[in-house]
């Protein structure tokens, strides 16, 4: 009985929208409403700045990896402990305070691999961070993650938590399925290109300004 309810309990902490709380909180914005409409950290960071998203990807990481964690105290077995951190995956996807709507996972899915297969993790990481880097897209490191880590674990031989991995994988590239079709036809939006564009708005900006206050200027000096 105690499992089951642990299971229950994951899928709500999954489900807490911690990338809508901060917004809204601290940024009075919507980010269901804004930007891409998502309530994960790459969201939140473009419409918040960028301390907020690292916060909103901390709290979607520590609610995946605090029910996974404690499941471990509750009962070691491989199945439930599956069975937990699938419910926080799929509580972040489908998460009951949001019409069952939600983000797209990969930090919750970090998250509960933080205390299965940290090496792993590691690694996967670091190769998402590096596609990240090259290309300025934070969906194809997010897809580059979760495509190595099964590959990681079953080269470790860590077939344990495999089936997992699998299962996290189908559910982070469905959720991706529109940033994919966007990367094929080469319309995804870059972060590098995005942040860059920014910059040249508000000098844009800035120079039309300066224009301005001169024009009034010479304005003055004939009248």
């Amino acid at each position: 009985m105690l499992e089951i309810l642990w299971i229950a309990l994951a899928y709500v902490l999954g489900s807490a929208p911690w990338g809508l709380v901060i917004a809204r909180t601290f940024c009075g914005i919507d980010p269901r409403e804004n930007g891409s409409r998502n309530t994960g950290a790459t969201n939140v960071a473009r419409l918040c700045g960028f301390r907020w998203g690292v916060a909103t990807l901390l709290c979607d990481v520590l609610k995946g990896a605090v029910p996974v964690w404690l499941a471990f105290r509750i009962n070691a077995s491989p199945v439930f402990v599956s069975m937990v951190a699938l419910a926080c995956v799929l509580g972040h996807v489908f998460s009951c305070f949001m019409k069952f709507r939600g983000g797209k996972a990969v930090a919750t899915s970090i998250g509960i691999f933080l205390p299965l297969a940290f090496w792993q993790l590691l690694a996967s990481s670091l190769l998402c961070t590096l596609v990240i880097w090259r290309s300025g897209f934070v969906s194809l490191g997010s897809l580059t993650l979760v495509t190595a880590l099964p590959v990681a674990l079953a080269v470790s031989g860590q077939w344990v938590w495999l089936p997992l991995a699998l299962g996290v994988w189908a559910v982070v590239v469905w959720k991706h399925r529109e940033n994919i079709v966007r990367l094929r036809s080469g319309t995804e939006k870059s972060w590098l290109k995005s942040k860059n564009k920014g910059e040249t708005a508000g000098n844009a900006v800035q120079g039309d300004a300066a224009q301005n206050t001169s024009a009034q200027d010479a304005g003055r000096k004939d009248g």
